[in-house]
């Protein structure tokens, strides 16, 4: 109770230090943003039982958040930057992910400049900046696999997201981004264990754009020598064939070698992706998503179909009405998000929402 009673005393205070202007403080900007995210979400085989479930479901189409944001001039063009971001569940109003975390999405300060852009705190990972601008649904919570595969026994063969203890650095030069992150472990007595690094390239040209990344997430244990390494790497790629027309394409190789020796957990991933605009304020997007497990003689190989129709009511406010279909084999558990194992060998759902942004 008291933690909530701080959280909520936190927000207030920095709603109305953005509110505040003042002649001193010109040169100075102070952002509150946020997106509202919610619907009635049906999805069939969602318990052990293999009954349905009707439910209200938030951040389905993009995570519920709000966050501040602010620069200030320091002269010469450089400005220092700060970002605060909390995640939240619209529908019951705790936190996204961990409840100790105020601000769970992103806590960051820096600078920024001709140079690019350094910040420190927790933020997302340079493979999530790259990457995820090439998911066909988008940014989506609901029934997409790029960030992490719904696949056998649970297993999140992905790509690190939201990294603690991190500095990281993006630079863009002439139509080519670069990136790179490094986030401490913070282990006495060795640098490795729990640390987490990655660099990024990307390129645009008129309708064409790539990113490529590699990351390594080292486990944090009381060993300094045993512990878990996993290894990914990414492709993707982006087309606009006209206003109306727009394609992605993307590919992620996972390796996990394991402390206790075990065979590492390897996987192939790829997805594809086609968005069609029928007016401006209407279109439709298609997504599949397969991942090819590797080293496991019963695999799950899941894939899923997800599709979504999107309706622009204004700049700032959309409804969208979305559904997907899972598939594994060899009778292995898959799920629809990307955070469950599921309960049966296919999982359908559809849902209903509506989204908002300030």
């Amino acid at each position: 109770m008291q933690r909530n009673h701080l959280a909520a005393s936190m927000l207030a205070a920095f709603a109305t230090l953005a509110t505040a202007t003042t002649g001193a403080q010109a040169q100075s900007s102070v952002t509150v943003y946020g997106l509202i995210d919610s619907g009635v979400e049906f999805v069939n085989h969602a318990n052990a039982a293999g009954n349905n479930v009707v439910r209200l479901s938030s951040g389905m189409m993009n995570t519920s958040r709000i966050g501040f944001r602010g620069t200030e001039d320091l002269g010469g063009g450089l400005k220092a930057v700060f970002q605060l971001e909390n995640g939240f569940k619209l529908d019951t109003g705790s936190f996204d992910g961990d409840t100790n975390q105020l601000f769970n999405r992103q806590s960051t300060v820096g600078l920024e400049g001709g140079f690019g852009r350094v910040v420190m705190g927790r933020s997302f990972s340079t493979t999530y900046d790259f990457i995820l601008p090439f998911d066909p649904m988008g940014y989506s919570a609901n029934y997409s696999w790029v960030t992490s595969a719904g696949a056998t026994g649970g297993r999140k063969d992905g790509m690190p997201t939201g990294v603690s203890n991190l500095v990281k650095y993006q630079g863009e030069f002439s139509g080519v981004k670069v990136g790179a992150m490094y986030g401490f472990g913070e282990v006495a007595g060795d640098t490795s264990n729990g640390a987490k690094y990655g660099v990024g390239l990307g390129w645009g040209s008129g309708p064409f754009s790539v990113a490529a990344t590699y990351d390594r997430v080292n486990s944090t244990t009381a060993s300094s020598v045993a512990y878990d390494r996993a290894t990914s790497a990414h492709l993707a790629a982006g087309y606009q064939l006209s206003d109306a027309w727009k394609f992605s394409l993307g590919y992620r190789y996972y390796k996990k070698s394991l402390a206790s020796g075990a065979t590492d957990l390897r996987s192939d991933f790829i997805w594809g992706g086609v968005t069609y605009k029928f007016t401006p304020a209407m279109s439709v997007i298609g997504a599949i998503y397969y991942q090819n497990i590797k080293n496991v003689a019963n695999d799950a190989d899941p894939i899923m179909y997800s599709l979504r129709l999107k309706y622009a009511m204004s700049k700032r406010t959309d409804l969208y009405l979305s559904t997907a279909y899972a598939k594994a084999k060899n009778n292995q558990l898959v799920g629809l998000s990307r955070d469950d194992a599921g309960f049966a060998n296919s999982q359908f759902g559809m849902s209903l929402g509506m989204q908002h942004r300030f």
